[in-house]
């Protein structure tokens, strides 16, 4: 620990705990000071630069037996790190290929049986239960609360029910606004008025239900979570609704860690950007074998209805149809194919669909060395876990997109995790749609390539949802903690007065080059190239854009951002960089500031609105430019812009 303080700490401690003597624990750039009191319970408050954001927020964990592991604690002993730096290898990279970090730790030891260890980072703060007790063990309950301070306003991705693919749109409101009966799924972003942005959010979630946020109409959010399910009812081949749930949280073991309880800080609107908190916070890589793991993009079936023209054969679900996508996946360097919906008889993963022939479909993708990513529902897959998997592996797929979970409950956690064990045994990467959103499990399991969770560009085909401005929000809310599985690239675009709902012929909101940004801005392993080889074909130029575009990246720069209404990031991959930029429905004038370019000449190939794209969205235009780490371009983007270059070295 530090002894030195800084006066606006000791003043703001004095005023909150003038009755008490909290620990403390400072962050290693002393913005961020968790103090903690163990009293009759124990609770905490954050306070960032002399301004309290939560204030006592309490914890407590109630087991079997009313045991309250938090209530007249005795303390037992404490090990304290004031700053232990690291570097993190990601395996499969999205922000940074090595994260450089630091943060300090308490580990608080009690008598009772139990540790609460926190940790603070310059950009984050979290704690979390670890238990040391015989044998196995119920959770009753868990009190994870928020006390703000203030009646700040939060993006609150609200749920009606567990029952639910988190797919959510952010709602801006005031917190007083949100009842007691009104919930939200994680994350959530509170705007601190005059202040940071504070992201509520779980990590490593393992062996226990998900977290959800619930209103109190006032400034405080309670939480609240699924309980184990007991009685169960199944509707078609997909969803299975819990009819009836216990009065406890989870049937666990007495010996374990819990999920990490998060406060993501963000000063500047770029910081949440390049943040890394969950995937810092989650358990290490557990696979010993990786070298089989290998990001790309993905040519997608669904979005675009297999709308497929200038062919002499009758497009579908079929072999000749698939062969057509893997032909153009393979001219354009797309590593993968998805064969969605369709592919066999719904409820029988053994039972082919007439038409389809996998073996020759299979044998066929790998002589054009492009890989085939099955879709399944993931109760057919359960119940038909072992030969299904067996099949995969004997066909040749290169992964499964597993679909229709739409539960958080333990059994659905649990589920996840088996599931990607199974397939990592059989060398099978996962896309998980109908989904929780993530708690870093990419970490653990780095066979876990994306994951939806996310109101993504497939709602277009039924409704107005997906508008620039939610696209400009997800970056700092949804994509916070983990990979979103969006599925841009659109190639029908329009502006709001022109677009239409259309569920086999679907377009974007926004203009062309709000949706090729949306493959540097957007941060998925696994990236979708939604609309139809036909489509694409037409589109050489953009095509030349997303046939290079890489899917990882080695180093990110957030440029300028403000939530809900533009952002502007700057990304490398070897020796490219990428530069992206969107806004919402209001056009804007931003620069590009290229001093992140190393030394030397770059060619930038730009892709930029075209002068009527306020009218008609599908007009951009491309042009190449030479930059260098000294150059400012100044870009104008259109009602539901975008921007995009690729910057190569000369």
């Amino acid at each position: 620990m530090k002894q030195l303080r800084p006066l606006w700490l000791l003043i703001a401690l004095m005023t909150s705990w003038a009755w008490a003597k909290p620990m403390v624990l400072t962050s290693p750039n002393d913005a961020l000071v968790v103090s903690i009191e163990m009293g009759e319970t124990i609770h905490y408050t954050v306070i960032h630069r002399g301004t309290i954001l939560v204030k006592e927020n309490p914890i407590a964990m109630t087991i079997e037996s009313d045991v309250v592991l938090g209530r007249k604690p005795h303390l037992k002993g404490s090990h304290l790190r004031s700053r232990v730096t690291e570097t993190v290898e990601s395996l499969v990279p999205t922000k940074f290929a090595q994260i450089e970090t630091e943060y300090s730790e308490a580990e608080l030891t009690f008598t009772e049986g139990f540790k609460l260890v926190f940790r603070v980072y310059d950009d984050a703060v979290a704690y979390r239960f670890i238990t040391e007790l015989a044998g196995p063990m119920k959770v009753i309950s868990e009190q994870v609360q928020f006390n703000f301070i203030a009646d700040h306003h939060i993006y609150f991705p609200e749920e009606e029910s567990y029952l639910t693919h988190q797919e959510r749109i952010f709602k801006y409101m005031k917190l007083s606004e949100i009842t007691p009966q009104r919930f939200s799924s994680l994350p959530a972003l509170v705007d601190i008025e005059g202040g940071p942005k504070v992201a509520i959010a779980e990590a490593d979630l393992r062996d226990y239900p998900g977290m959800y946020l619930e209103g109190t109409s006032g400034t405080t959010l309670k939480t609240r979570f699924p309980g184990v399910a007991l009685e169960e009812h199944q509707d078609r081949d997909r969803t299975v609704r819990v009819t009836k749930a216990a009065d406890y949280l989870a049937d666990t073991q007495g010996a374990r860690k819990f999920p990490w309880r998060v406060m993501i800080v963000a000063e500047k609107d770029t910081d949440l950007l390049e943040n890394n908190t969950i995937f810092l916070l989650a358990e290490e890589n557990q696979l010993e074998d990786t070298s089989w793991i290998k990001p790309g993009k993905i040519a997608w079936d669904w979005w675009n209805a297999c709308n497929i023209w200038g062919v002499d054969f009758r497009a579908g679900v079929n072999t000749e149809t698939y062969k057509h996508y893997i032909d153009f996946a393979s001219e354009h360097g797309i590593e993968y194919i998805i064969l969605d919906e369709g592919w066999y008889v719904l409820g029988d993963l053994l039972n082919i669909s007439e038409g389809m022939d996998m073996e020759e479909l299979f044998a066929y993708a790998k002589q054009k060395n492009v890989g085939i990513i099955p879709w399944v529902v993931w109760k057919t897959l359960d119940d038909q876990l072992e030969p299904a998997l067996d099949q995969f592996e004997k066909w040749g797929a290169v992964g499964l997109k597993i679909d229709f979970m739409q539960r958080d409950d333990q059994w659905m956690v649990n589920y996840y995790e088996r599931i990607l064990k199974a397939a990592a045994e059989r060398k099978l990467m996962v896309d998980y749609h109908g989904c929780y959103t993530p708690r870093g499990l990419r970490r653990t399991y780095p066979n876990l390539m994306t994951r939806e969770g996310v109101k993504g560009l497939e709602n277009c085909k039924w409704s107005a949802d997906v508008t620039p401005e939610h696209d400009v929000t997800l970056p700092f809310t949804r994509m916070l903690t983990g990979p979103m599985d969006f599925t841009p690239g659109a190639m029908h675009n329009a502006q709001e007065r022109n677009f239409i709902d259309r569920f086999t012929r679907p377009m974007s909101q926004g203009t062309r080059c709000h949706q090729l940004a949306m493959y540097v801005l957007y941060e998925s392993p696994w990236q979708m190239l939604a609309d139809s080889p036909s489509m694409y074909e037409k589109e050489e130029e953009c095509m030349e854009f997303l046939g290079a575009v890489p899917a990882v990246w080695d180093e990110t720069h957030a440029l300028d951002a403000q939530v809900g209404d533009y952002l502007l990031v700057a990304r490398r991959s070897g020796d490219e960089w990428y530069v992206g930029a969107m806004t919402d429905w209001s056009p804007r004038h931003l620069t590009v500031d290229c001093s992140f370019l190393p030394e030397g000449s770059f060619t930038a190939q730009i892709y930029q609105d075209g002068l009527n794209a306020d009218q008609c969205a599908e007009d951009y235009k491309m042009i190449r430019e030479s930059v260098s780490s000294e150059t400012s371009l100044n870009i104008k983007l259109a009602p539901g812009g975008g921007w995009v270059a690729r910057i190569t070295p000369n």
